[in-house]
């Protein structure tokens, strides 16, 4: 854990706090909510990172709407010192860039200190991929057959958790728009779903057949019993008859992982970039697979080609000359 500096950064109940600043804070964060149809999760972590640096500002007698430069660059080397990660350091200098830029477009500040600040710099890494054996294994685990092809019996949390893993694989969604999959935008007959990313996106993504066919089976037997008498418009619920959170997501992913002897490390966001990368192995080009990921850059994408060497030399050897 990093070492406190003057106090808890992360103490979200602390009443040392510029009430001006706290109110401009949520301002912020509406605005952020209203203007930029930001996710709740991502306003959350917005009004946390900044009133983390309020609260710094009030210790340190510093006005957090109109603090130098040299103030906020303290802060970041008091983050740093305290042994905070580069990805957390950056985070929250992002944080405070679009709030000083939010400041100066409504007036509430003249001066944009946080634009001229340098964050440390990312080590880089690629995305971590299942291996083909271990994602066999994976979605073995709640299946009709184990692994070694032996038929078992699926209990109706098992029929929806196979289904819901055969769904990350089988469309790169993140675990927030498994969560918030709507059973009206479930199209067995075209074999293809409508999910809403970040902002609200909308994207349409297609099926393979066995996603198609476990999540129909879930659909048909395990969900009305997992219902009961109750109604739900989420596709994917839990065995009270609610929508299955993210949280709940991510604790079966874990034990699935844990049942079928894998990387411990492994997240339900690796399914994502599995998808990807077995999506440009097999050919498909950057634009198709950004569409169907929902990154609004193709740069984002991007980093999945340093994963295919064996695309890459494909295409070398068939477009080159000498190829």
């Amino acid at each position: 854990m990093p070492a406190e500096i003057g106090g808890s950064l992360d103490a979200v109940d602390r009443p040392e706090c510029d009430p001006a600043a706290a109110a401009m804070v949520e301002a912020f964060c509406e605005a952020m909510r209203v203007e930029r149809n930001a996710s709740v999760h991502t306003v959350r972590a917005y009004r946390i990172d900044l009133m983390d640096y309020a609260r710094w500002a009030w210790r340190e007698d510093i006005d957090p709407l109109h603090a130098s430069h040299r103030q906020l660059r303290r802060y970041l080397g008091e983050l740093d010192h305290a042994q905070y990660s580069r990805t957390t350091i950056n985070r929250r200098l992002s944080a405070l860039r679009s709030f000083f830029r939010w400041l100066n477009v409504t007036g509430a500040a003249d001066e944009d200190p946080a634009s001229v600040l340098q964050g440390p710099k990312q080590p880089k890494s690629l995305p971590h991929v299942i291996r083909p054996a271990d994602m066999v294994k994976l979605l073995s685990v709640y299946g009709k057959r184990d692994s070694a092809g032996n038929v078992r019996g699926q209990s109706y949390s098992d029929m929806r958790n196979q289904a819901l893993l055969e769904f990350l694989y089988a469309c790169g969604a993140r675990v927030s728009e498994a969560s918030g999959l709507l059973s009206a935008h479930v199209d067995f007959a075209t074999g293809q779903v409508k999910v809403f990313g970040k902002g609200s996106k909308e994207r349409i993504i297609p099926l393979h057949d066995m996603a198609v066919a476990s999540m129909r089976t879930y659909a048909l037997i395990a969900r009305p019993n997992l219902l009961g008498d109750r109604a739900c418009d989420y596709f994917f619920v839990s065995t009270r008859g609610n929508r299955m959170g993210t949280d709940a997501m991510r604790k079966m992913f874990k034990d699935a992982v844990r049942q079928a002897g894998l990387d411990g490390t492994l997240s339900p966001h690796d399914m994502r970039h599995t998808f990807a990368t077995d999506l440009l192995e097999g050919g498909a080009d950057l634009r198709t697979v950004q569409e169907m990921l929902g990154h609004a850059s193709l740069s984002t994408t991007q980093i999945y080609t340093h994963l295919t060497p064996g695309r890459l030399k494909k295409v070398h050897a068939q477009a080159h000359p000498r190829g």
